[in-house]
């Protein structure tokens, strides 16, 4: 029997964009793993490098729908690969600022603000893809798979970095982020295309798959998603985009917290050592990506028994809720262990429900999901900008449980903003 006849070019890719997940977030959270050494190095403290961590989400929620515009115009192959090119670039010349140098904070703050706006095309070209490619009732695993490397990138770079800091100090953690994004990205462009339609390894059964699964309009077909009208319009009559802007602005919040002051927070207030709270900041990484996986899995069940209002929804406000109770509990607990296993469950907890944001952007939006996922997107960045640098300022006034119990509260919200949405009704144009 031919092999074409069993293909499965949709979930390779799928796999690489879990790899470029990884990278991205490698690229984005090294900073907060030498964030000790660079402070040191060029006397910044905790506030000011805040502003570093808050410059690279400004630059990303700028860019969002930029990017999702380049996305849809010129399609996720292209758009990706100069991405991953960029963020190269970027991390490299982090490691070109000279010690001592007076103006280190303003250089640190504008090279973290171009890789955050050359890192927004990832997930609405990713999208982009995924509405091209993916059937409706496998979107909710590709979505959970795409952002397990959330999880695994960021889990990875905690004991990974430290090993560069200590044995080859903090630049070479930087420059090895630089490298491998390289290679990852030249491999996207070799095995990539931006439709099946487009890819000669698609066998013929696969492309029927693809096609009796995508609910599409009729104008969009082989080789001319890329040049597709944007239904601007429709985009900015929906109801429910302000209600999954503003929930997916706590997701950010509350993400950014591990993302960027875990590492910290298990060192400096749970008082482990550098090796310890690397080892137990992998923790939240690791159920991210549990969360993430099984969110995506449990999501395309319910939607296939009980429709998308519960398969994406349901799932999404019951993971908030559980994120609002673990967030509470892990920050009043008084041993340290076990605050970092509870925190991170709160992590798992909130990552369930990361496939549902991606997952409806697909549904509603179809063809225009690149633009549509990354005015969502753009929520969660500036909830992250906000947290980089309004935690530690909360921490050192109100304490750290303060801080936990307004991500919590915002979980709350965007648990109960999710029972407004309505996937199941695409965008009319």
């Amino acid at each position: 029997m031919d092999v074409q006849h069993h293909s499965r070019k949709r979930f390779v890719l799928a796999f690489w964009l879990f790899v470029l997940s990884a990278i991205s977030f490698l690229d984005r959270t090294n900073i907060s793993i030498a964030g000790l050494q660079i402070s040191s190095e060029y006397g910044l403290g905790n506030q000011r490098l805040g502003w570093i961590f808050s410059a690279f989400l400004i630059g990303y929620a700028g860019f969002q729908v930029p990017a999702g515009w380049l996305a849809s115009r010129f399609g996720p192959r292209l758009v990706i690969t100069w991405g991953v090119v960029w963020w190269g670039v970027a991390t490299a010349l982090t490691t070109l600022i000279p010690p001592g140098i007076s103006q280190a904070v303003l250089l640190l703050i504008g090279i973290r603000f171009a890789l955050g706006a050359g890192e927004a095309v990832i997930y609405p070209a990713a999208n982009q893809w995924v509405a091209r490619w993916v059937p409706m009732q496998e979107r909710g695993f590709v979505n959970g798979l795409i952002f397990a490397g959330v999880g695994a990138g960021s889990g990875l770079t905690p004991p990974l970095l430290v090993w560069f800091i200590s044995h080859h100090g903090w630049r070479s953690a930087f420059w090895f982020s630089a490298v491998i994004g390289v290679i990852a990205g030249a491999v996207w462009w070799w095995a990539a295309r931006d439709t099946p339609e487009q890819d000669p390894t698609v066998s013929p059964s696969e492309l029927a798959i693809i096609r009796q699964g995508i609910v599409e309009d009729a104008s969009v077909g082989a080789g001319k998603a890329a040049g597709s009208a944007i239904s601007w319009r429709a985009i900015l009559r929906r109801r429910d985009l302000p209600a999954l802007i503003i929930s997916y602005f706590g997701f950010g919040y509350t993400a950014w917290i591990f993302f960027s002051w875990f590492f910290l927070y298990m060192a400096q207030v749970r008082g482990f050592n550098a090796k310890a709270s690397a080892w137990f900041s992998t923790l939240p990484f690791l159920s991210m990506t549990i969360g993430c996986l099984a969110g995506g899995v449990i999501s395309d069940r319910l939607t296939k028994t009980y429709g998308l209002r519960v398969g994406r929804c349901g799932l999404a406000s019951v993971a908030f809720f559980f994120t609002a109770i673990f967030l509470v509990l892990g920050s009043r607990v008084q041993s340290p262990q076990l605050a970092g296993v509870i925190l991170a469950g709160g992590a798992g907890a909130l990552y369930v429900s990361q496939s549902s944001f991606w997952s409806v952007s697909a549904d509603i939006a179809g063809r225009s999901s690149g633009v549509f996922s990354s005015m969502v997107n753009m929520g969660a960045q500036v909830g992250g900008a906000v947290t980089a640098s309004l935690t530690p300022w909360v921490a050192q006034r109100f304490g750290w449980t303060t801080s936990f119990a307004i991500a919590a509260a915002l979980a709350v919200v965007g648990a109960v903003l999710w029972m407004t949405v309505h996937p199941e009704r695409p965008l009319s144009v």
